[in-house]
C-alpha cells in the first residue's frame, strides 16, 4: 500500500544539531495547528530511555516529541533503540523489548534484518497520521554509513519526506557542513533537501549576509530559518553526547562512563554537580549513584578512579542514592550468569559491589521495563516512575526493604529501580532536605515549555515555505 500521509523530516550535519530539538517544536507547532502529527525516528543510539503506557522501551526523545504531538507514545515511532555497553557493543531494543540474537550481530549484518520492522512501522503511522515529523541520526553525509543506512536518507526516501538539513552555527564552520554535506549526497537524496536551517545562533541574524545567498546560489537550497540559541530546556536525547559540566552544585552525580538516564536529574537544579573524580566530592551534601548500561565496567570505572573509596567514606554521614545500576552497585554482589552485560568469554561473572547495603543482585535475561506507581514508605504520598532494569535483587538481613523489589535503606543510604523519583516534588524535598538543602527553582511544566519552544521555532523558520509542502 502506498502511503498518503506527508512526512517532514529534520536531519543534520552533525550529532547534537538540535534535531531533537528541531523535531519536538515542529511536532508542537502542527498540534497546535490541529493536524493529527505523530514523531518518528527509525533508529535511536542512547542510553536516555523511557517506558511507554504499554510497557514497552523507546527512547527518551520519541516519548518527548510525543508529548509535543499529544498523541500517546508509541514504539513505532523509534523501533529500534540502540543502548551502548562499550565501545564495540550495543544492546538492540526491537520494537520496545531487547533482543539478544540481533544484539550478538555485526552491526553491518543488521541492516537486513532490522530494515523490515523499520519499513511496517514507519508505513502504519503514516496511514494513523496526517503527518510524522521524522528524525534523523547523526549525519546523512558519513560515506562508510550510506549503504547499511535504515535512519536517514533511506527513511526519507521510504516516506517521501521533505529534508531540513540542520547545522550547529554555535560550534563554527556551519555554512562549510551545510555545504559539504550537501556534497557528499548523491543526486537523488539531494533531491529531498528542502531547506537547510542554521541552529543555535548568537547575535543578530543579519550579520550573516551574503552567506545564505552564496550557499543557496552554490547549492540550490534556500536557508530556511535562523533559529537563536534557546534556553527552553527539554529532557536530553543522548547521555553520551552532553557536553555540560556543572561543578558548583551540593549534589554529586557521579557521571559514569556508561551513565543512563542523564535527564532525570535535571530537577535538582541548581544543585545539580557533575563528578568524575575523587576532588569533585570536596563540598557536597549528597551523591546520587546513576543507572549504568554496564554496571560491572562502571563499578570497575569508580574503584580504579578513587571515587569507591570516597564515596563508601562518605556514606556514613550523607545521603546517598543509587538509581537502578547504581543501587545495585551499593549492593555486595553482582552476578551475572546469562551474559547479559558481558561477552561469551566473561559469561557467568561475578563482581563485588560496595558493599553499603545488604543486597545481592543476578541480571536476568528477561528485561523489566514497567511505569511503577507506590507510596513513600516516609510520607504516604504517591510516587511514580519507571523502571527499566534487568537485574533482580534480593535482600539480606542488614538492609531495609522499604518497597519489595523497589526501595532499599541502610541508615543514609538508600538504593531504588525507580528512575524518575526526583520528578516527584514529594521524594525531592525529602531527599534534598536530608541533606540540608532547600528546594530549586521548579522547572515550569514541558507542555509550558514545549509551546514556548514552538512559538519561538516558528517565528525563527520561513514557516509559510515548510506549511506548503505539507
Amino acid at each position: 500500500m502506498t502511503p498518503q500521509a506527508k512526512a517532514i523530516m529534520v536531519q543534520g550535519c552533525t550529532s547534537d544539531a538540535g534535531k531533537s530539538y528541531l523535531a519536538a517544536a515542529l511536532c508542537r507547532i502542527l498540534s497546535n495547528q490541529g493536524v493529527r502529527v505523530a514523531p518518528f525516528k527509525a533508529q535511536n543510539m542512547s542510553n536516555n530511555a523511557g517506558v511507554t503506557p504499554t510497557g514497552l522501551e523507546m527512547g527518551r526523545a520519541q516519548l518527548v516529541q510525543a508529548q509535543a504531538a499529544r498523541v500517546v507514545p508509541d514504539v513505532r515511532m523509534n523501533p529500534v533503540l540502540l543502548k551502548p555497553e562499550a565501545d564495540t557493543r550495543s544492546q538492540v531494543v526491537l520494537l520496545g523489548q531487547a533482543n539478544p540474537a540481533l544484539s550478538a550481530l555485526p552491526w553491518r549484518e543488521r541492516k537486513p534484518r532490522l530494515w523490515p520492522h523499520v519499513q511496517e512501522a514507519l508505513h502504519s503511522l503514516m496511514d494513523e497520521y496526517d503527518v510524522l515529523v521524522i528524525e534523523g541520526a547523526g549525519s546523512p553525509a558519513e560515506i562508510n554509513l550510506q549503504s547499511s543506512d535504515i535512519v536517514n536518507m533511506r527513511v526519507a526516501h521510504a516516506a517521501r519526506a521533505r529534508v531540513l538539513l540542520a547545522a550547529d552555527i554555535d560550534r563554527g564552520g556551519a555554512f562549510a557542513h551545510l555545504l559539504g554535506t550537501w556534497h557528499c549526497l548523491p543526486a537523488a537524496d539531494r533531491a529531498l533537501l528542502g531547506g537547510f536551517i542554521l541552529n543555535k545562533f548568537r547575535g543578530d541574524p543579519a550579520l550573516l549576509a551574503p552567506a545564505p545567498q552564496w550557499l543557496e546560489k552554490q547549492t540550490g537550497v534556500p536557508v530556511l530559518g535562523t533559529v537563536p540559541m534557546l534556553s527552553v530546556p527539554l529532557p536530553e536525547e543522548d547521555s553520551l553526547s552532553s557536553t555540560e559540566r556543572r561543578t558548583w552544585g551540593q549534589v554529586g552525580v557521579v557521571r559514569l562512563p556508561h551513565i543512563a538516564n542523564t535527564d532525570e536529574f535535571a530537577p535538582l537544579g541548581e544543585h545539580l554537580r557533575w563528578v568524575t573524580t575523587p576532588a569533585e566530592l570536596s563540598g557536597v551534601q549528597a551523591v546520587i549513584l546513576p543507572g549504568s548500561k554496564s554496571t560491572a565496567a562502571d563499578l570497575a570505572w569508580l574503584r580504579a578512579t578513587g571515587l569507591a573509596a570516597a564515596i563508601t567514606a562518605l556514606a556514613d554521614h550523607k545521603p546517598l542514592l543509587g538509581i537502578c545500576g547504581g543501587l545495585q552497585m551499593l549492593g555486595r554482589r553482582i552476578s551475572d550468569p546469562h551474559g547479559v552485560e558481558a561477552s561469551d568469554s566473561e559469561r557467568n561473572g561475578t563482581v563485588d559491589g560496595l558493599g553499603l547495603l545488604d543486597i545481592h543482585t543476578e541480571l536476568a535475561s528477561q528485561k523489566t521495563t514497567t511505569l511503577t506507581t507506590f507510596n513513600d514508605p516516609v510520607t504516604g504520598q504517591p510516587l511514580s516512575g519507571y523502571e527499566i532494569h534487568h537485574g533482580q535483587t534480593r535482600s539480606g538481613p542488614g538492609v531495609h526493604e522499604q518497597v519489595s523489589g523497589l526501595l532499599w535503606q541502610c541508615g543514609q543510604v538508600r538504593g531504588t529501580y525507580l528512575h524518575g523519583l526526583l520528578d516527584n516534588p514529594a521524594f525531592l524535598q525529602q531527599f534534598l532536605s536530608g541533606a540540608g538543602l532547600p528546594l530549586p527553582a521548579a522547572l515550569p511544566p514541558l507542555d509550558w515549555r514545549l509551546d514556548t519552544l514552538a512559538t519561538q521555532v516558528q517565528a525563527a523558520l520561513q514557516w509559510d515555505t515548510i506549511a506548503q509542502w505539507l
